[in-house]
């Protein structure tokens, strides 16, 4: 598929990312303890990756342990991240199909990932309060969408958090993999599993499905140049 071209790189409103947050008492305790054992690691709120007003941007569950929280960059470092970074770059958002560091030369283009939860949980799993404590991080983020673009949710508490983050009533819009459901002013809501190693392992999800949904956003994106009239 042909490459889009690079766009500038806004800075990421302030309010959308903090690094110093410590609003959930149990997730940066949890963070200094991680940090004790591995003082190397990032260990702190993971940035959002990619163009602050990028046309695709997606939505994860939280840091892996040994994965964005180690690096500092969404889904680097952990398994999850090899499904999506080789899909990324296969439809063209990506310059590499892989992402090793923050420091690899990797760039997304006209896309941006971010999570739900900004930092790394317990055993992968938020607490509600926890979610709904950082939805105004994802709310500043999505505030700078533009028409027409597409989010993508890896997982009912990504999808729930979209919804929230912009406002949208969660029952009229339920989770379902392949599912999207108009946000308004063209830009549209897709839904996957999430591409964790349990979900590929277990052929809940394939590499098929996932590149299904990736289709459609693509088409969704494209449906102007697409609709317009040869020559």
């Amino acid at each position: 598929m042909t490459r889009r071209s690079a766009r500038r790189i806004p800075v990421i409103p302030s309010e959308a990312y903090d690094v110093d947050c410590r609003r959930c008492p149990r997730l940066a305790a949890f963070l200094d303890s991680v940090h004790g054992n591995y003082p190397g690691y990032f260990c702190r709120p993971v940035p959002p990756f990619g163009v602050a007003d990028a046309r695709l941007v997606i939505v994860g569950l939280a840091p892996g342990m040994h994965g964005a929280n180690a690096s500092g960059r969404p889904f680097t470092g952990d398994y999850a991240g090899i499904l999506l970074y080789a899909t990324l770059y296969k439809f063209g958002f990506a310059t590499s199909p892989e992402s090793r560091g923050v420091d690899d030369g990797l760039k997304l283009i006209d896309a941006r990932i971010t999570n739900a939860v900004k930092c790394l949980p317990p055993e992968n799993k938020p607490l509600p309060v926890e979610i709904r404590n950082c939805n105004a991080y994802l709310a500043a983020e999505l505030a700078a969408l533009p028409d027409r673009a597409a989010v993508l949710a890896l997982g009912r508490v990504a999808h729930e958090a979209t919804l929230r983050a912009l406002s949208l009533e969660l029952r009229r819009q339920p989770f379902a993999h392949g599912a999207n459901y108009a946000l308004g002013r063209g830009r549209v809501l897709f839904d996957s599993y999430h591409c964790s190693r349990y979900n590929t392992n277990t052929g809940r999800l394939t590499t098929a499905m996932f590149e299904r949904v990736f289709a459609a956003i693509v088409r969704h994106l494209d449906c102007e140049r697409i609709a317009a009239p040869a020559g």
